[in-house]
């Protein structure tokens, strides 16, 4: 490690900020050609680095997909700065309002201005592209960034400390590593902007120590995304199309399908559907490298508690695909929980691993008022081709986004807003609304030099053309 990397370390947090603040005061608005070499530099970076970053990941984990890494970590990354150098000239460009007959004739822009500096705080689960996902829109906005990379992932946090240090100054992008105390310290900081990533409980605490400074927060929480499957649609294709959000990172996903609503009639057929196609993806998966492992003990012990609670309080478990859970490894298949009573973790707390409640509803009423009598969630999943169908749920139903016969796959939608709603986030990111999020819209009025209509209002009031426009306007 570079002794660039290692200074970054022993610098006090706030002396982080105050240096990047004072390179940003130095330069307030980077131009079009700046932002774009930036980006086409971190891209560069990415690929340059992506074997060592996949590798690190891999060994975060003890066992981590390469493909699932690549798809779901460094492919999204490519593909967001490739969005945003096609479109950030038309991001940049001010927009022109209308002044109105009160104001003429005086011109209106939005100016869209930098920030300043950002704080990004990362989760374990998904740490490149949730490092330098938001980095990309941040650096796109014209930016600075610190970034307190997660505890969990030491290995990972050492490549993207060396790839981000080999294109940036730590005036520009730096990373922090440190336990809850250094988060906790990161968060009370006077940031811009913060912009956090995790859970639910953890955010709380976030907002409450960026409210001290009237820090601007987005938070991507989670929650429990439900899977309703509508009663048109055959078990085969509905467990097709969400069974990949499950099994993606062994579920470990804030999006990832948490309880699937299923007609009653219906149980057994998807319960037989699932294991079928997870089966077919995956067979054992002990020794499947394509099949990741819980990232670390603690994760794995929370989970094995939320299975126990479960078990000792009458539900009945269906592994995927009738293999035991390997604890050495800390490889579990889905484990398929049908007989749910609400006294139980898994029906509580967001599951955020490979355990999949199943509940069955009479009528589709019934599935929409389970979602809605509990927090609004991240995501919500309806599989069916009913059009009447998914027009009731998409007007019946709150969610942070939603995906039609599919899972998952709207995060990865750059020219979309991705956030959550309530007790699943506040804020959006990614594409325009990430531009827009990490700049200050600034209207400027402009009056040229020789007429001035603002006079008309000036007092003495009472006057003829005063009251003409009084009773004009007034109408």
């Amino acid at each position: 490690m570079n002794m660039h990397i290692d200074n970054q370390a022993t610098q006090p947090l706030s002396q982080m900020l105050i240096k990047q603040r004072t390179s940003y005061l130095k330069e307030p608005a980077p131009n079009y050609d700046a932002r774009i070499e930036h980006l086409k530099s971190l891209k560069a970076a990415i690929i340059t680095y992506q074997e060592q970053l996949v590798s690190a990941l891999n060994r975060d984990y003890g066992n981590r997909s390469i493909d699932d890494s690549i798809i779901s970590d460094i492919m999204p990354c490519i593909n967001n700065i490739n969005y945003s150098l096609k479109h950030l000239k038309k991001w940049m460009k001010p927009s022109s309002r209308h002044a109105g007959l009160l104001l003429s004739p005086a011109k209106i822009k939005v100016h869209y201005q930098p920030l300043g500096v950002i704080g990004i705080i990362v989760p374990w689960n998904f740490p490149i592209m949730l490092s330098v996902g938001p980095l990309i829109t941040a650096l796109s906005a014209g930016n600075r960034a610190m970034i307190k990379l997660s505890e969990f992932t030491p290995e990972t946090n050492q490549v993207i400390k060396e790839m981000l240090s080999s294109i940036f100054d730590d005036s520009h992008v730096v990373c922090i590593e440190g336990e809850a105390d250094v988060a906790a310290e990161f968060s009370s900081l006077p940031f811009d902007h913060l912009l956090f990533t995790g859970s639910t409980m953890v955010g709380r605490h976030v907002m409450r120590a960026a409210a001290d400074n009237l820090t601007p927060v987005t938070l991507e929480l989670g929650g429990k995304s439900p899977v309703i499957v509508a009663d048109d649609i055959d078990m085969d294709t509905a467990v097709e199309r969400m069974i990949y959000g499950k099994c993606l990172n062994a579920g470990q996903i804030c999006v990832a399908p948490d309880y699937v609503l299923v007609p009653r009639a219906k149980l057994d057929s998807f319960i037989q559907a699932y294991k079928k196609k997870f089966i077919n993806m995956y067979g054992n998966v002990s020794d499947n490298k394509d099949y990741g492992s819980v990232i670390n003990q603690r994760q794995f012990d929370r989970i094995m508690h939320v299975l126990d609670d479960a078990i000792d309080k009458g539900a009945n478990i269906i592994s995927a695909n009738d293999e035991a859970i390997n604890t050495d490894k800390r490889k579990m298949p889905t484990q398929l929980i049908s007989n749910a009573s609400e006294d139980m973790l898994v029906l509580q707390e967001e599951i955020f691993g490979p355990l999949l409640p199943i509940i069955p509803y009479t009528s589709l009423d019934e599935a929409i008022s389970y979602v809605n009598q509990r927090p609004r969630p991240l995501a919500l999943y309806l599989m069916s081709f009913d059009k009447n169908t998914q027009q009731h749920v998409l007007k019946h139903t709150h969610s942070g986004g939603v995906c039609i016969n599919e899972a998952v796959f709207h995060v990865a939608a750059d020219d979309a807003p991705f956030g959550g709603i309530g007790p699943s986030g506040m804020g959006h990111y990614h594409g325009k609304e990430g531009f827009l999020t990490f700049s200050h819209a600034k209207t400027v009025l402009r009056r040229g030099k020789y007429l001035n209509t603002g006079k008309l209002v000036h007092p003495p009031y009472g006057g003829f053309i005063q009251r003409l426009l009084m009773k004009f306007f007034l109408r």
